[in-house]
């Protein structure tokens, strides 16, 4: 198990309200990963959204566009749509049509979003990403998947 791993564990043991868990686990992830913005979306599959149950780094005007997500839109609705994770180089310049064209105010370059899962069931997503241009490697998704297994094995919507 990696420190990372051993301090997210903790934070989930601390039996604080979940979104202050959740925004702790952001604040624990994101400095691993040299990023500056997070996110972490519960999936309602019955009416096929997501909704928005921590952040950290977004700007206030991007909350009210990334509280809920239809499945299929943007990175975390193609997340739960494909069933697996979503990386951009450089969300900016980005003409691939997944990102929403509002995900441009956010500033950020390089995006990684995986599934939160529970066994084999997809409870959601958590995403990250930086202010500069980068591609998330293999490892640091997989990685990512990792934490993504041990959020969604404690929360769900």
């Amino acid at each position: 198990m990696s420190k990372l791993d051993e301090q997210i564990l903790s934070v989930l043991g601390t039996g604080e309200p979940r979104d202050m868990i959740l925004e702790k686990i952001l604040r624990v992830v994101l400095p691993h990963f040299h990023s500056e913005t997070g996110t972490i979306h519960f999936l309602d599959s019955e009416n096929r959204l997501l909704y928005l149950a921590a952040q950290v780094g977004l700007p206030p005007q991007m909350l009210e566009v990334v509280k809920t997500i239809p499945v299929g839109k943007g990175i975390a609705g193609q997340v739960i749509l494909q069933n697996k994770p979503v990386t951009i180089c450089n969300l900016q310049t980005d003409t691939s049509g997944v990102a929403k064209p509002g995900a441009k105010q956010t500033g950020v370059g390089g995006a990684l979003c995986v599934p939160l899962r529970d066994g084999d069931k997809t409870v959601g997503t958590i995403g990250i990403g930086t202010m500069r241009q980068h591609e998330f490697t293999g490892e640091e998704t997989l990685e990512l998947e990792e934490i993504g297994r041990l959020i969604g094995r404690v929360f769900k919507l």
